[in-house]
């Protein structure tokens, strides 16, 4: 009787995964109402739309003098000054050949065409002012709602803030936002091996043991997102308590996240604790580091396990959880931009896996590629500034362009 083979079953690409997990990243529930002051990495819930114009006015951009062009008739006569008009004041109309001394800011006053910075203006001994350049109309002038004109859409529905779109709500009037509920997500690590920093002096540290640091990195990630986090600790390698680290989780989160333990040992206690409560399904992505990566359903909360390495764990973070965050929230755009940038570094080596490079770039306006790609050398993330993405079966020679995408674009 002849035995059968077990057929390997292929790896999954980065793009079907992504897909597969976005598809299950319906946007949650709920709108909250925040201080714009408050709202910094928010998204928002609904179009924000301007009741007025901004500016208001037409208004000076510059401390100088309002006038009407015709009144000088390429002369540089001196003017007589006929009113003063400081930034929130509203002054009366211009009169015939006259000038108004006016402050950044200020409305221009009906009949004047025209602004002249007072570098270009000498002010006679007699308070006239006479006007040393030929001024040309709408010189120096803010037309009202060049920046937003009134019943303009100034910010989408599923934009995430940032503060300058803070300042241009501000601008139109807004003190609170309508923005999305922010993810719950219940964090915890797995392992018997794990210890705290601060716990354990590194010289008592017993054998085989190591610091949790994917827990920290993690939960600042989590936090950048807008996460709501809760860090339940370290669960013992034990099944009963980590099914009862589950069902604790998935009473009040929206996601479960962690990191290592969803093998197939008999220590790793993740896949069989998940399977008991709801279901799970373990991909292997083509891509490294990284490579195995879960994803099921605890009752009503996501479940995400990510790999145990340092590095994969961060990096399958930044590519595959944060979009899914992102899309909980309803943000629209979460895709990273890549630009092109020279590679001043060899990498002969071929894989068959999509590979994520640690890199940094250097003075001469290229890329140095950080000597030890390990997964589990967290100093590569430390010291790059992003990775290079670079495609299955792709070698790359000093000279060459490769994708770049900066750690800028993937960090919140």
């Amino acid at each position: 009787m002849t035995a059968e083979r077990s057929v390997a079953k292929p790896m999954m690409s980065l793009d079907d995964a992504l897909d597969q997990l976005l598809a299950h990243g319906l946007a949650l529930d709920g709108v909250e109402q925040v201080a714009t002051f408050d709202a910094d990495r928010r998204v928002l819930a609904q179009d924000l739309t301007s009741a007025l114009h901004v500016p208001p006015q037409d208004n000076s951009s510059m401390d100088g003098y309002a006038l009407c062009c015709a009144d000088l008739a390429g002369s540089t006569q001196a003017l007589p000054v006929s009113q003063r008009i400081p930034a929130g004041s509203v002054g009366v109309p211009l009169a015939p050949n006259s000038v108004v001394r006016i402050f950044t800011g200020a409305p221009i006053p009906l009949g004047a065409d025209a602004v002249v910075m007072q570098e270009d203006c000498e002010v006679q001994s007699d308070g006239s002012v006479c006007i040393k350049v030929q001024p040309k109309p709408g010189q120096w002038i803010r037309r009202a709602g060049e920046d937003v004109a009134r019943g303009a859409v100034v910010l989408a529905q599923g934009a995430r803030l940032t503060p300058a779109e803070l300042g241009l709500a501000a601008s139109i009037g807004m003190d609170t936002l309508s923005v999305a509920r922010r993810p719950r997500v219940a964090l915890f690590s797995t392992g018997d091996e794990l210890v705290m920093p601060g716990a354990v002096a590194p010289e008592h540290m017993p054998p085989g043991a190591i610091y949790n640091s994917n827990r920290f990195f993690l939960r600042a990630l989590l936090t950048r997102l807008g996460c709501e986090v809760s860090d339940l600790g370290i669960v013992p390698d034990q099944r009963d308590a980590t099914i009862a680290a589950l069902r604790e989780a998935a009473e009040h989160h929206d996601v479960i996240l962690t990191s290592g333990g969803v093998s197939v040992g008999e220590e790793d206690h993740i896949k069989p604790a998940v399977q008991r409560l709801g279901h799970l399904d373990l991909w292997q992505i083509a891509i490294k580091p990284g490579k195995p990566f879960a994803y099921g359903r605890v009752a009503e909360a996501h479940f995400i396990g990510l790999p145990g390495n340092p590095v994969s764990s961060f990096v399958t973070f930044l590519l595959l959880v944060r979009p899914f965050l992102l899309k909980l929230q309803g943000v629209v755009q979460w895709a990273p931009s890549a630009t092109a940038v020279r590679a001043d570094f060899a990498w002969p080596r071929a894989d068959r896996r999509r590979e994520f490079l640690r890199v940094r770039r250097n003075p001469r306006g290229g890329l140095d590629l950080f000597a030890n790609q390990s997964s589990g050398v967290l100093t590569s993330a430390v010291w790059g500034d992003g990775l290079v993405d670079n495609p299955p079966g792709a070698t790359i020679l000093p000279g060459d362009v490769v994708r770049f995408i900066p750690f800028s674009e993937l960090l919140g």
